[in-house]
Parts: structure tokens; C-alpha cells; sequence
């Protein structure tokens, strides 16, 4: 009995190590916070130096060229926000998987502009506006809010609603844009939109998107409608499939930007109203760095003048821009007033 125990114990011993020698430890070498346009190396290293087979190298799900245990990233490449990094080491016949970030930050503070107010327009103070677009003419606005969500065609001058259509009940209308002669209408929570016809306002067809978590602003260029989701992301949707392609995270030089509304795009810029704070997001449409913030809390005072705005959602929420006529024009959840705004770089 006493030999065996010895055998068991002497067995015991020569297994563990065996195993400690073939236990490999990787670590994931890596900067956590960058500047975009930066080159940064990331490595894969074996803590006690042991060969390893082959290593390769993802970033955001995508294989990327690599030098042995080493890669080389140009962030200018990636973009800002947020990006995984995933290491696949191969040895022993065996393969594990390392996983990372890093964060990548504009070089840049946001430019700031202040405001002048070229003029004031009446606005619909029940209308609890989500989007705002103006097309020859008139403005386009939907209004939010289960069982009070509409779209309006609204003489700008009066504030008069000319053509106006409900939404289902059961939908929480948000953002909205122009395209081709059709209304595009997100709504909140059910992942869904509409498409309207822009003379009859007639509800042709509806669409889903999947990827995005919520449907909040919406604009438009060319090709591809531009949408907001609640979160720091702007999606881009085909103009006519209307399915989601692709996303861009939203940073300044020393964060992201969450919350991201209404949008609108001017000269090829996004403007968008971040919830619940009245301020406006000039953004880079190519890499979603944030190259301006518009202070435009004093229309709170404006508005003060002659409305009392009881509730804390009643913020700055509606951006329309008159190419034509270079026109920027802003309003605000149940707010009284349209303004006629120029924005002024400090």
C-alpha cells in the first residue's frame, strides 16, 4: 500500500509538471486610450517566452495583416470610438483567443459657436416635435408620443398646420426626412419606420432596421439616409432598400456623445440636437469626430419670455436647414416659438 501511495504521488508530481510546461499565458499589449490618425503596435507576447506556432491578429471582427506577434494599426483607418482587438495564438496544436480594446479620441477641441437670432416664427406648443425638414417652402415636422404622434406640412411664417396625418397609436413617431418625393418616419421602439407619400400623405410601406437599438433622428444625403439611435452612433441606410449599411461612433478629443436626436445635414456636416440639453453637435460626417458644439442655451431664456416650459423634456429638438437660402432653423419640444438662427464661431 505504501508503494502505491509513493507511485500515485510520484504520477501525481510528473503530471502537473507536464502541465505547467505546456500551460501557456498570453497577454495582449496594447494602448487603451489614442488619437486618431495615431500608429499604434499592438503585440501578443508569451509570458515565459514559449514558441508559439502562428498568431493572427482581428480588428472589429476583420483578420488584418501581422508581423509575427506584432501588428501595426494606423487608427485613421478605424475611425473614432471604440474598436476589438482579438488575438488567435496557435501552438501545441491548440489555439487561444486574447480580447481588447482600445478607445480612439479626436485630436481636437470641439470649435464653439454662439448664436444670433435672425428671426422668430410661431410654433405649435402641443407639438412635441421629433423631426423637422424644410422643402420648398414649408416646414415637415412629426410630433412624438403614443397616440399624439402626427406629420405636419407647416406654413413657416404662421405656424399654421396646412396637412396633417395620425400615426398608429400603438407608435412612438420620431425623426423624419425627404427623399425622391417620399416621407421617411422612424419610430421609437419598434425598430420600424414608414414611407409616406410627400403630396397625399398617403402610408405607402414600411421598413425595419435591425442593427440599431432604437429609431430617433433621421436626415438624408445623396445615397444614404443618416439616423440616430439614442446611443453615440449615426447609422447609414441605403436610400433604397432602407436597410442599415454601416456606423460611425461620435467622440470629441476627450469623449463620446451620447444621446445623439435630431439630425440634419448642412454642407455636408451633421447637425444634431443631443437629448435633453440644449446644445447642437457639429459632426464630420466621414469620421464622426465632433468639430463643433452650438451653446444654444439662452433660447431657453428667449422662450422664457413668453412660455413657462414646465417639463424636463421640453428641450431644444428640431433642426431644418434652407439650403437655398443658407436658413437655420431650430424649435424645441412643445416650445411656442420657430427660431431663425446663425450660428457664430467664438
Amino acid at each position: 500500500m505504501k508503494n502505491s501511495a509513493i507511485l500515485i504521488s510520484i504520477l501525481t508530481l510528473l503530471f502537473l509538471t507536464l502541465s505547467c510546461a505546456n500551460d501557456y499565458k498570453f497577454s495582449l499589449v496594447k494602448p487603451n486610450k489614442v488619437v486618431i490618425n495615431e500608429s499604434i503596435t499592438i503585440k501578443l507576447i508569451e509570458k515565459k517566452n514559449k514558441a508559439v506556432d502562428k498568431i493572427k491578429f482581428y480588428v472589429n471582427g476583420k483578420e488584418i495583416a501581422s508581423n509575427g506577434n506584432l501588428v501595426n494599426i494606423n487608427t485613421s483607418d478605424l475611425g473614432v470610438g471604440k474598436h476589438a482587438i482579438n488575438a488567435l495564438a496557435f501552438y501545441d496544436g491548440k489555439t487561444k483567443k486574447e480580447n481588447g480594446l482600445i478607445e480612439v479620441f479626436a485630436k481636437n477641441k470641439p470649435a464653439i459657436y454662439k448664436y444670433k437670432i435672425i428671426n422668430e416664427y410661431p410654433h405649435d406648443s402641443k407639438a412635441y416635435t421629433q423631426g423637422l425638414e424644410y422643402y420648398n417652402g414649408f416646414l415637415y415636422e412629426t410630433t412624438g408620443r403614443r397616440g399624439q404622434s402626427t406629420l405636419r406640412k407647416v406654413a413657416i411664417k404662421t405656424g399654421k398646420v396646412l396637412q396633417e396625418v395620425a400615426l398608429d397609436k400603438k407608435y412612438f413617431g420620431e425623426g423624419m426626412t425627404i427623399v425622391n418625393n417620399k416621407i421617411i418616419w422612424l419610430t421609437w421602439e419598434n425598430k420600424k419606420g414608414f414611407v409616406y407619400d410627400l403630396e397625399t400623405f398617403k402610408q405607402e410601406k414600411e421598413f425595419s432596421y435591425d442593427q440599431s437599438k432604437q429609431g430617433w433622428g433621421l436626415t438624408h444625403n445623396k445615397t444614404e439616409l443618416i439616423k440616430s439611435d439614442g446611443t453615440n452612433k449615426i447609422w447609414f441606410l441605403d436610400n433604397e432598400t432602407l436597410k442599415e449599411k454601416r456606423s460611425i461612433q461620435i467622440y470629441t478629443n476627450d469623449r463620446s456623445v451620447n444621446n445623439l436626436n435630431e439630425l440634419e445635414l448642412v454642407n455636408g456636416k451633421i447637425y444634431a440636437n443631443k437629448y435633453q440639453k440644449n446644445t447642437l453637435a457639429i459632426i464630420d460626417a466621414k469620421t464622426g469626430i465632433v468639430e463643433g458644439l452650438g451653446d444654444l442655451r439662452g433660447l431657453e431664456k428667449e422662450m422664457a419670455k413668453t412660455q413657462k416650459l414646465v417639463a424636463n423634456d421640453e428641450v431644444l429638438n428640431g433642426i431644418a436647414y434652407d439650403a437655398k437660402n443658407n436658413r437655420l432653423f431650430v424649435t424645441g419640444k412643445n416650445w411656442s416659438k420657430l427660431f431663425e438662427i446663425e450660428l457664430i464661431k467664438q
